[in-house]
C-alpha cells in the first residue's frame, strides 16, 4: 500500500513540474531529504523517484517561459571555479573510476542545488522550499525525539536508509541544521497552532540530536547554544533557558550516552579518534604533495602508505575539511571556505541592514537563522564527511537568494533621479 501512495504521490507531481518548474526543486527536495520511497517494502523502494523528478524539471526548465538567470556574485563566482576544480581534480584523481562514481553523485546535487537558485525567484517560494525541508527532515528528527524520550535515549536514532544521512551522527548534523529553520518558520508565523507545532518540533528535535549518541552532535549542539545565546538581546532569560534545558537533557540520558560523550576528553585512548585522526594527517599529507590532492575516495592503505604511513586500515576523514582537502587539495579548500565565509558576510550585512526594518523582519530572522545552521555545520562538520551533502548547499542557496531578492527589493523601491533633459529645445 505504501509503494501505491508514494508512487502515486510522485507520477501525480510531474504533470505540475512540467508547468512550473519551482514545484521539481520542492518536489526533488522531499524526495532527497525524506527518501519516502525507503519507507516502502515492495517496488517502490529501489525505484529512482530523484531521477525521473530531475528528468522532468530539466524538461520544465526548457519550456518554461519563465526567466532563468543565475545571478552572480563572489559567493556564485567561486562556487563555480570550485565545482570546475572538483571536475579537474576527477581527472586527476589516484584512483580516477572510484572519483568519477563520486563525482557524478557530487554534481547531481550541485546541479539541482544551482537550479534551485534560478526558479526559486521569491521568498514565498523560498520559505515553501524552508517548509519542504523541515518537513522532510524533521518526519525523523520529531519521530527520533519521541523515540528518544519514549526509550529513555537507550537508544540510538538513525535517519532514512540509503541516504546521506543514514548514518546516526549525519542524522544528529541534519536536526541541527534544521532546527534554526523550524525556528524562522515559528518567528514569521502568526497562526498559533502552527507555532505551536513548530515549538513541539524544534524541542523532539534536539531530543532526537542527543538520542543519536553522536559526540559531533555535541559539541555542535554547544556552538549553537553558545552562539544563540551571544546573539540575543535578552542574555539572562536566553542563558537560563538554556541553562534548565542542557541540565534536564544532561539528567536524561542513560549512563551509555554519558561513557559514550565522556571519551571526548579522552580521546588518546578511543581508537576511533586515532583514527580519524590518522586520517586528517593523511588528508593534509596528499594535499601537500598534489596541488590537485588524491580526488574522491582516495583513501586506501596503499595511498596511506605512499602519502602518510602504513597503517592497519585506512579510514576516510569524517571531516568537511579534511575531505575536502584529501580530495581536492589546497586550492580546494580555499574555494570551500571562501564560499561560506562569502555567505557568512553576507547574511550578516543582510541582518544589519534589516535589523531596525519592520516590513523585513522576514529577511532579518532567516538571515540570524541561517548563520546558527553554518555554526552547526561547521562545528559539527567538523567530525562527519558531509561536505557535499544537500543542505548546507541548500542553506548557502537560500543565503544567496534572501540576498539578492533584497537588494532587488530596495533597488525597486529606491525612487530613480530624473535626469534633466537639455537636448529639448524650448522656444525663445
Amino acid at each position: 500500500m505504501r509503494d501505491i501512495i508514494v508512487t502515486l504521490l510522485i507520477f501525480g507531481s510531474l504533470p505540475f513540474i512540467l508547468r512550473r518548474p519551482y514545484i521539481g526543486v520542492l518536489a526533488w527536495a522531499w524526495i532527497s531529504y525524506m527518501n519516502p520511497h525507503r519507507l516502502t517494502w515492495g517496488f517502490a523502494y529501489d525505484f529512482p523517484f530523484a531521477q525521473l523528478v530531475a528528468i522532468v524539471l530539466f524538461a520544465s526548465l526548457l519550456f518554461s517561459k519563465e526567466s532563468k538567470k543565475l545571478p552572480m556574485d563572489g559567493v556564485m563566482g567561486v562556487w563555480i571555479a570550485f565545482l570546475l576544480w572538483m571536475t579537474i581534480t576527477t581527472i586527476f584523481a589516484i584512483y580516477e573510476d572510484r572519483a568519477f562514481v563520486y563525482y557524478i553523485r557530487v554534481v547531481k546535487v550541485q546541479l539541482l542545488t544551482l537550479i534551485t537558485i534560478v526558479v526559486m525567484t521569491d521568498q514565498k517560494r523560498i520559505d515553501l522550499l524552508i517548509w519542504t525541508i523541515c518537513l522532510s527532515i524533521g518526519f525523523y528528527s520529531v519521530k527520533g525525539g519521541i523515540f528518544t524520550l519514549a526509550t529513555a535515549g537507550s537508544y540510538r536514532v538513525w535517519g532514512p536508509g540509503g541516504s546521506w544521512i543514514f548514518e546516526n551522527n549525519a542524522m544528529a548534523l541534519a536536526t541541527l541544521l534544521v532546527i534554526p529553520l523550524m525556528i524562522y518558520l515559528h518567528n514569521i508565523n502568526t497562526d498559533r497552532w502552527i507555532r505551536l507545532g513548530l515549538k513541539a518540533a524544534v524541542l523532539l528535535s534536539f531530543f532526537s540530536a542527543l538520542g543519536s549518541q553522536s559526540r559531533g552532535a555535541l559539541v555542535a549542539t554547544i556552538a549553537v547554544a553558545a552562539y544563540y545565546w551571544w546573539q540575543t538581546k535578552s542574555k539572562f532569560v536566553t542563558g537560563a533557558a538554556i541553562f534548565v534545558l542542557a541540565v534536564t537533557a544532561f539528567n536524561f540520558m542513560p549512563a551509555s550516552w554519558h561513557e559514550r560523550m565522556g571519551t571526548i576528553d579522552n580521546y588518546e585512548e578511543d581508537s576511533s579518534a586515532n583514527s580519524r585522526l590518522d586520517a586528517w594527517r593523511y588528508s593534509a599529507a596528499v594535499a601537500s604533495q598534489r596541488l590537485t590532492g588524491g580526488g574522491f575516495n582516495s583513501f586506501s592503505k596503499a595511498t596511506y602508505a605512499y602519502y602518510y604511513k602504513p597503517v592497519p586500515k585506512a579510514y576516510v576523514s569524517h571531516s568537511i575539511y579534511f575531505s575536502v582537502i584529501a580530495a581536492h587539495g589546497w586550492p580546494g579548500f580555499i574555494m570551500f571556505m571562501t564560499i561560506i565565509a562569502l555567505t557568512w558576510r553576507n547574511l550578516s550585512s543582510l541582518a544589519k541592514q534589516t535589523r531596525n526594518s519592520p516590513e523585513d523582519a522576514r529577511y532579518f530572522q532567516l538571515a540570524k537563522m541561517l548563520k546558527v545552521s553554518l555554526i552547526a555545520y561547521l562545528s559539527g562538520g567538523a567530525f562527519l564527511s558531509l561536505a557535499y551533502f544537500d543542505l548546507p548547499w541548500h542553506i548557502v542557496a537560500i543565503a544567496f537568494l534572501s540576498t539578492h531578492q533584497y537588494k532587488n527589493r530596495r533597488s525597486e523601491s529606491t525612487p530613480k533621479k530624473v535626469v534633466p533633459d537639455f537636448t529639448t529645445k524650448y522656444p525663445t
